[in-house]
């Protein structure tokens, strides 16, 4: 039987029947979400932190395989329960509990797929100006409104739909991705690569901290939504793996390439915080813009509309109780409402959404942790009727993941600093742990306020929250799973 058109399918168990889904079908909706050329701007930020192109190498490439490799762990409870990552979170933080990170969750979803948009937006702008066509207010609004009807149309469609459009963006933005780096090869200079000064240890772990939660990290929170479909026979090594190269084959090559750019031109390191996509595609002859246009667009809305459909679900769980094309469509409002903020009114687009990741980083890293924790310790499929019943085995709170997640997150908090200052004065509270504990001063200059020490940027912070919350759930709540096991 043919897959409906929309998909009706909400927070609800995914019927047995309708569990048709293979390992290797992950592949597609990670990849065509993370094919896209705003990986290359990485490459920039990344040599932000003041390290060499080797040491961005390994800190790129370590970020980016393990963020996504988390992803998969997670996306075991997506085959072992058939139900959205937060409606399977219940099993960790209780019913009721569980809305505490769903409300984190929802906000990591919203900042995403408005990102995504904006990126697309201001991508168009560029290259209607560089080849003459348009430009202005017109030109912004009319992509805006026909790249936000996009991301919503598909993610009200749903599953289905989604996968569909994925496998096949997945060749068509993969080959143009090719023929872009090809085309941009004459403007690597590796001499000027080469050049740049080696960073310290604190640096790289500050750019690893960034890289993981621009990948993976970001991602994590709407790992299962896509292994909710999978038989549950199919083996939890098969759907890691297929998370993981999914998710990072495209980043890997992306980034280094992205480096080698950056690296090379002082003037892409300069624009790209405001324009990614943009910026890159003025590297390109003018015959070949139009093509990696409209693939760069789509590799942005393919991003986009993962998340539109996720935070619709995450919605749902929060006990909003509207039928999930609904919620999709109420997340659309909101994301074209945020791309029409930035793109007409905000004065930078790079400053406040680092911050942002920092800041949502933090407590996103916290929960996945107690999550990751949770589903390595289970032993047995979830008891579906009890993830909707506040009396049932999962209970209403569970306290200890409640208070593990609280109290990572604030001592995540302390350790990470607002690097952003000017751009994002509203996350200037950041960062309080490090002066008692040595790790960096607070400068209040009056030509701009900064932090100094070695350990003050490197956001030891979002590491902090994901492997203490991990350590603590694997010892602290061992004995309460398997007692909810034991009474299955």
């Amino acid at each position: 039987m043919s897959a409906p058109l929309v998909e009706t399918t909400g927070i609800e168990i995914v019927e047995e029947s309708q569990r048709t889904a293979r390992p290797r079908d992950l592949f597609w909706p990670w990849f065509a979400a993370n094919v896209s050329v705003f990986g290359m701007s990485y490459g920039s930020w990344v040599l932000g932190f003041g390290i060499s192109f080797a040491q961005a190498v390994v800190v790129s490439l370590i970020g980016i395989v393990i963020s996504f490799a988390l992803c998969g762990l997670i996306a075991i409870a997506g085959k072992r329960g058939s139900a959205p990552t937060m409606i399977l979170s219940r099993a960790a933080f209780g019913v009721h509990g569980q809305k505490v990170p769903g409300i984190v969750s929802w906000l990591t979803s919203i900042g995403w797929e408005t990102m995504l948009a904006i990126s697309a937006v201001l991508a168009t702008a560029t290259v209607f100006q560089a080849l003459g066509l348009a430009s202005g207010t017109a030109v912004l609004v009319i992509a805006t409104l026909v790249i936000a009807a996009i991301i919503v149309t598909a993610s009200v469609l749903g599953y289905h739909t989604i996968m569909r459009i994925q496998s096949v963006l997945t060749w068509a933005t993969g080959a143009m991705t090719i023929v872009f780096m090809v085309l941009t090869i004459p403007h690597i200079d590796l001499a000027a690569v080469a050049s740049a000064p080696s960073g310290s240890v604190q640096q790289m772990v500050g750019a690893l901290v960034m890289v993981m939660t621009g990948f993976g990290l970001g991602w994590i929170n709407i790992a299962a939504d896509w292994s909710r479909y999978q038989r549950r026979s199919t083996s939890d090594g098969a759907i890691v793996a297929w998370n993981t190269i999914g998710g990072s084959a495209a980043p890997v090559i992306l980034v280094v390439f992205g480096l080698l750019l950056a690296g090379s031109d002082a003037d892409v390191m300069a624009r790209i915080g405001d324009d990614p996509v943009g910026t890159l595609v003025t590297l390109l002859p003018l015959w070949a813009l139009i093509p990696f246009w409209i693939v760069a667009v789509l590799t942005l809305v393919s991003g986009a509309v993962n998340g539109i459909y996720s935070s619709g679900l995450t919605l749902l769980s929060l006990g909003i109780r509207i039928p999930r094309p609904a919620a999709a469509f109420l997340d659309g409002a909101i994301l074209t409402a945020g791309t029409i903020w930035v793109v007409f009114f905000a004065t930078s687009f790079i400053g406040p959404f680092q911050s942002f990741l920092i800041t949502l980083g933090v407590p996103i890293a916290s929960w996945a942790g107690i999550l990751i924790a949770d589903v390595l310790t289970r032993r047995r499929d979830y008891d579906e009727a009890a993830l909707f019943d506040p009396s049932g085995r999962y209970g209403s709170v569970d306290w200890i993941s409640i208070v593990t997640f609280a109290a990572t997150s604030l001592v995540g908090w302390g350790l990470v600093v607002n690097s952003y200052a000017e751009d994002a004065p509203w996350n200037n509270w950041q960062g309080y742990l490090l002066e008692p504990l040595r790790m960096g001063t607070f400068v209040d200059d009056p030509a701009g306020a900064y932090w100094d020490g070695t350990w003050a940027y490197a956001n030891l912070g979002v590491l902090f929250a994901l492997v203490a919350s991990f350590l603590i759930t694997l010892l602290a709540r061992r004995g309460r799973i398997r007692q909810q096991e034991r009474d299955a």
